[in-house]
């Protein structure tokens, strides 16, 4: 494979640990470290079923990489996703994909990121209204400067940042496990006397909080396109960065747990801060916001490596802005994505509409994350010659066990929120009109 940028292509530059870490790092944000509370609580207050949630969501997420393991394999190009649901759906489900993620998706978590890096902020040094702003705003110019002037210099900080951070979360669990508080003799056990349906509703619950947690495991797909030998380094990157995101995950609840017991954890709502404090002390505070500081940072940067190569490969198919499928002369990075991207980003966190939009919006990611699992059928059957360097294993049961997982959390949110995912699904639609303009320019 070539690994220079020629004819307005993107370079290959990226290796199995920058694809490993780009997947880590893109995934772990705050999440981790303020979810498993809720998780315990809506579980019943029990470590074992609120446990099994988050093996679940791992496994879920497992499934789904699989299944983008075989497509990315089978075609590693820029756009990840987006280029699965050309392929097999065609150029409008494809554009109304790649419209909802810039418009919201993909931009609106950037802006979600820095803003709640500006509040952690404020644990080192007080900002008002306008200053917790302007460093949102910093966060997504320094990080975009970043990406812009070399995508191997973004991987190297991806790298770094992310081993930070994990390196960070190994410490803290192994130090909560191992410096752990007794048990009391009334405690809740780990498991209750019987499976309830009002369990099973909670358990469904908190599914949803863990999956977001494990959101974004599938970005890597994006950066296909500049995989060093993709058709081998991609299907065993996105699989070993989210398996072992489970036990990453696995390990920092086994941690909240044995620190403040399954009570303490239900009750909490910033469950690492409160769980270093029990162990080490008040000072636990400025420890875990520089934490959570590293953390959003580097998940900021996985977005900003990744996402913008959708916006390139819908430029490239004519149904984007020109100048963002353009690949810059001296960088070799597709710059003006980037730009734009984080320009809008910047724009959501400063009007503060993202939280609004991400709302409405995010539930409807998990209809392209289905929809994109499809293609592995679509494509075996359109497209049966292709090359397959990995094929989804247990094939197609656990690749239809993703989907169903998928449309049971879209229908589950149109049943419960139908506002919420009415005015999502017209976004999406909106769209429609969008392509049509695009296309006849």
């Amino acid at each position: 494979m070539p690994t220079s940028s020629k004819g307005g292509a993107l370079a290959r530059v990226l290796g199995l640990r920058d694809l490993i870490l780009i997947v880590i790092g893109t995934v772990i944000g705050s999440g981790i470290f303020l979810v498993p509370g809720g998780v315990v609580r809506q579980a019943g207050g029990f470590a074992g079923p609120a446990l099994l949630v988050w093996v679940i969501g791992g496994g879920l997420s497992l499934l789904g990489a699989l299944a983008y393991g075989e497509l990315g394999a089978m075609n590693p190009a820029a756009g990840g996703l987006y280029v699965y649901l050309r392929d097999a759906f065609g150029p409008l489900t494809a554009f109304l994909y790649g419209w909802t993620f810039f418009l919201v998706i993909a931009t609106g978590s950037a802006a979600t990121l820095a803003v709640a890096s500006a509040s952690y902020l404020q644990q080192f040094v007080a900002l008002g209204p306008i200053g917790q702003k302007a460093a949102a705003v910093a966060l997504l110019a320094a990080v975009a400067a970043i990406n812009v002037r070399s995508t191997r210099q973004s991987a190297d900080v991806q790298n770094w940042s992310t081993a930070i951070k994990v390196g960070a979360l190994l410490v803290m669990s192994a130090v909560l496990i191992v410096w752990h508080r007794d048990t009391p003799a009334n405690a809740v056990p780990f498991w209750p006397a019987s499976i309830t349906p009002s369990l099973l509703s909670g358990m469904g619950l908190g599914m949803i909080g863990v999956l977001w947690a494990y959101e974004g495991w599938q970005y890597v797909t994006f950066s296909a396109g500049e995989a060093l030998n993709p058709q081998r380094t991609f299907p065993r990157a996105i699989i070993v960065g989210t398996a072992s995101l489970i036990g990453i995950y696995l390990l920092a609840n086994v941690g909240y747990l044995a620190a403040l017991g399954p009570e303490g954890v239900a009750k909490s709502d910033r469950v690492a801060a409160e769980a270093v404090g029990a162990i080490v002390g008040p000072g636990a505070a400025s420890l875990i916001a520089a934490a959570i500081l590293v953390s959003i940072f580097s998940a900021t940067n996985g977005l900003t490596i990744s996402a913008p190569r959708v916006y390139y490969a819908m430029a490239r198919d004519g149904l984007f802005f020109r100048a963002l499928g353009e690949v810059h002369a001296d960088y070799g990075t597709p710059a003006f994505s980037i730009i734009a991207g984080t320009l809008w980003a910047m724009v959501l966190a400063v009007s503060g509409t993202f939280e609004q939009l991400l709302t409405y919006v995010v539930f409807v990611g998990w209809i392209f994350y289905g929809l994109g699992a499809v293609c592995v059928f679509v494509l075996r059957r359109t497209k049966p010659d292709a090359e397959r360097p990995f094929r989804v294993p247990g094939y197609p049961w656990t690749t239809l066990l993703f989907i169903l997982a998928a449309g049971a959390l879209v229908a589950n949110t149109i049943a419960t929120q139908p506002g919420r995912a009415a005015v999502g699904i017209g976004v999406v639609l909106l769209g429609v009109p969008v392509y049509f303009v695009w296309k006849n320019v």
